[in-house]
């Protein structure tokens, strides 16, 4: 019988658009009445997962930033935050300054792109990001984490420090890569296991649905891990339940099948 769903948000719940269908909607409200607890897992900052969860109504605190931050917006509260340590931030972002390289640093719920970066996602925009021109020089405390985008920046920052004792995940879309530097000790499925073992869920009890390599641990961890039919080829082959794609209800098409 599973308990609790774990979701990823982008290419997984939300649509290529960043809407939620209909039929996702319909299959979480399902779930919930029936008592089954949803959680976010995603590599995103806290805005978008906060606003998601708030409008669905979920029943756990949120999962972010590749699950270095949880978080639980109902009682504004962070539950765990595992930062990189500012020994190694701050020389990475010095040399992403020095380089005019394209970075994005998060810090909980502080958002900092480099000014002239010229590569930003487009979560990388909106009012709750700060454009500025020395990050070093205004950051105090350990970002959450860092991200390095394209190519450039990407090659340039692993040939200066893929030696450091930190957790490097790159992910890359058709020409684009992009890499999110992290503390060694988080990720998504560290994340979710420590959330379930507070609510005492066995992994049996668990059904995570994703598309990223950064999901591939977790769904592996899970009772039943489901891959989106737009997942990268590697992961569909690692994960061995498909579901459809994001635009085709994939995360309603997992729930009605698994949690009928």
């Amino acid at each position: 019988m599973i308990e609790l769903i774990a979701l990823d948000l982008d290419g997984t719940l939300l649509a290529s658009d960043e809407s939620i269908s209909v039929a996702n909607r319909r299959a979480i409200r399902r779930v919930l009445e029936r008592g089954i607890r949803v959680v976010l897992v995603t590599g995103r900052g806290v805005d978008m997962p906060m606003l998601v969860s708030k409008e669905l109504n979920l029943n756990l605190p949120v999962i972010c930033c590749h699950g270095a931050l949880v978080k639980d917006f109902g009682a504004d509260h962070t539950l765990v935050h595992t930062p990189v340590p500012l020994e190694y931030a701050l020389p990475m972002i010095r040399f992403a300054e020095r380089e005019e390289l394209s970075i994005g640093v998060y810090h909980e719920e502080r958002f900092l792109r480099l000014e002239g970066s010229q590569l930003y996602m487009n979560d990388m925009l909106g009012h709750t990001w700060r454009v500025e021109p020395r990050i070093s020089d205004i950051l105090t405390a350990a970002p959450t984490f860092i991200r390095f985008l394209g190519r450039h920046a990407v090659d340039a920052m692993t040939r200066e420090f893929s030696d450091m004792p930190l957790n490097f995940r790159y992910e890359t879309w058709f020409d684009f890569i992009e890499c999110a530097v992290l503390h060694p000790d988080a990720g998504k499925q560290p994340a979710l296991e420590r959330l379930c073992r507070e609510y005492e869920i066995l992994p049996e009890r668990v059904l995570a649905i994703g598309d990223s390599r950064n999901d591939i641990p977790m769904l592996q961890w899970a009772g039943i891990g489901v891959a989106m039919g737009n997942a990268l080829p590697e992961v569909r082959a690692v994960i061995g339940e498909v579901t459809g794609t994001n635009d085709e209800d994939g995360v309603a098409q997992a729930i009605d099948r698994f949690v009928p």
